[in-house]
């Protein structure tokens, strides 16, 4: 029983715990949903005394369903939605706004002017990231230049700033570590992945004092251990990822050209480009895939907005299916040349059109078209996403030949195999479909040794179905240009 590692995943509709053990199998599991708060047109917010509460709440659930002590954890590995910024009082731990959540587009302007100025490609030059209000860093200069007496704070010493993953290992050691690992650190828009370290002249550009940052450690390393009144017993934190991240290291994409898909409210694609920071020509994002022993391991990634939301507007907003599953057995009445695609631009256009301003449409509608040819147009759609993403992976010479997927939509078989035929490549999905979490225990086991090498955790690795194309290449490129012609039909920028 000493082997249990304590995975915490919190995300952005709920949190997570999930104990694992060495074999990297669940012993207890529970999950809490959190609320989102919308104060304004395309504000994004959460109190973190929420995401802290659940939490904790997770956390002490999981290890009574696990049947174990806690002083049986041998360690913690936590892993967060990305981006998705908190200021506190270093001196009360309290803080000072709410948290602004990664959607959030408030600072949508300011990002456009940066552009206007044409400070693009310096920023992308540092930090692989392409100017938007996704990243924290704009996230930042909002709180410092909107809350009352916030900025006097920061240049005095007073605030601290982190990822969830920051605040929730503050909370976790009663505020002994600041600290986040380099996969968060490279969502920020502050730091350099090529030096690996803040950088001082985009700390200027965005006004933020260095003093306000966390100490940047390895994705696998010593953060800190649990304050013994928290939890029970002192526990060593000893992994940390950005949730896309940690979704790769679990699914074991250690080599260069590996891939992972993860399938859930949006879709990201990320790639293995080894010690290589490749810079696109394709408008995917270049990022810390994770750090071991002070070496970055790069990858590139591609995001989509709308992947299983599509199917949640299908259900709850047309009312076409009563749950997602019944998605899947329609489509499996449906031909593939039913001529009807939709494009699910609800919040505009992700990787590779970054177009914020697209809005979504249904094309080829005839008198025959019914409910079963929209569900599976639905279905198509995020399949036709990915394959916007391998494609531009292609043209920056990498291109995924194997995709391991995980996240809730990969249950439906018949959205597998379709995403295997139209990017003409395998799809395996794998026995534990958790990876987030489970990447985050791979990276707290490494380092307290319950796990021994990347080829330990390679070789636990396990494929429970693959799904490999099943028609011809002129079947595929015929299917895609009719979803190239309607991406092209509702493009705005």
């Amino acid at each position: 029983m000493a082997d249990i590692i304590l995975a915490i995943d919190q995300g952005t509709t709920s949190s997570r715990a999930i104990l694992f053990n060495s074999d990297g199998l669940s012993l207890g599991s529970a999950q809490k949903e959190i609320p989102q708060h919308f104060p304004d047109n395309g504000w994004v917010e959460h109190d973190p005394e929420d995401i802290w509460g659940s939490v904790l709440e997770t956390t002490t659930l999981a290890i009574e369903e696990s049947g174990t002590d806690v002083s049986n954890v041998k360690a913690i590995g936590i892993t967060n939605q990305r981006e998705t910024t908190v200021v506190w009082d270093r001196r009360t731990g309290i803080p000072i706004y709410r948290a602004i959540v990664w959607q959030d587009r408030r600072t949508t302007e300011y990002c456009e002017n940066l552009k206007n100025d044409g400070l693009e490609d310096f920023i992308v030059a540092k930090t692989g990231l392409l100017i938007d209000p996704y990243f924290s860093a704009t996230k930042i200069r909002w709180i410092l230049d909107n809350v009352d007496g916030a900025r006097e704070k920061a240049e005095a010493g007073q605030l601290a700033f982190g990822t969830v993953d920051t605040f929730l290992l503050w909370k976790l050691t009663n505020g002994e570590s600041h600290k986040t690992d380099a996969t968060n650190a490279s969502r920020t828009m502050l730091y350099n992945i090529h030096d690996s370290k803040w950088d001082l002249e985009l700390l200027e550009l965005f006004g933020i004092p260095e003093s306000i940052l966390p100490e940047v450690m390895n994705s696998s390393d010593s953060f800190g251990h649990t304050c013994e009144s928290i939890l029970g017993s002192a526990i060593p934190i000893a992994g940390i990822a950005g949730d896309q991240q940690a979704a790769l290291f679990g699914q074991a994409c250690f080599h260069k050209g590996m891939a992972k898909s993860t399938y859930g409210t949006g879709c990201f694609m990320m790639l293995n480009t080894g010690d290589t920071a490749l810079k696109s020509s394709n408008r995917l994002l270049t990022t810390i895939a994770y750090q071991l022993d002070g070496k970055p391991t790069y990858a590139i990634e591609g995001s989509i907005f709308v992947a299983g939301a599509t199917i949640q507007w299908l259900r709850d907003g047309l009312k076409l299916i009563e749950k997602a599953a019944d998605a899947e057995p329609l489509a499996k009445d449906t031909s593939l040349e039913h001529g009807v695609y939709m494009v699910p631009a609800f919040t505009g256009l992700g990787a590779p059109y970054w177009d914020p301003n697209a809005r979504g449409a249904i094309f080829g509608l005839t008198r025959d078209t019914g409910i079963k040819e929209i569900v599976t147009a639905g279905l198509q759609s995020v399949c036709y996403q990915s394959k916007d993403l391998q494609k531009a992976m292609e043209k920056d010479g990498v291109r995924p030949t194997v995709l391991r997927v995980d996240g809730g939509m990969v249950a439906n078989n018949w959205a597998m195999q379709f995403l295997a035929d139209v990017l003409g490549a395998s799809v395996d999905r794998p026995l534990v479909t958790e990876t987030t979490a489970l990447g985050a225990a791979f990276l707290a086991g490494l380092h307290v040794g319950v796990f021994n090498s990347l080829e330990s955790l390679s070789e636990k690795w396990q494929v429970e179905k693959r799904f490999s194309s099943e028609i011809s290449k002129e079947h595929r490129d015929s299917l895609y240009d009719g979803w190239v012609k309607s991406i092209k039909r509702v493009q705005v920028s």
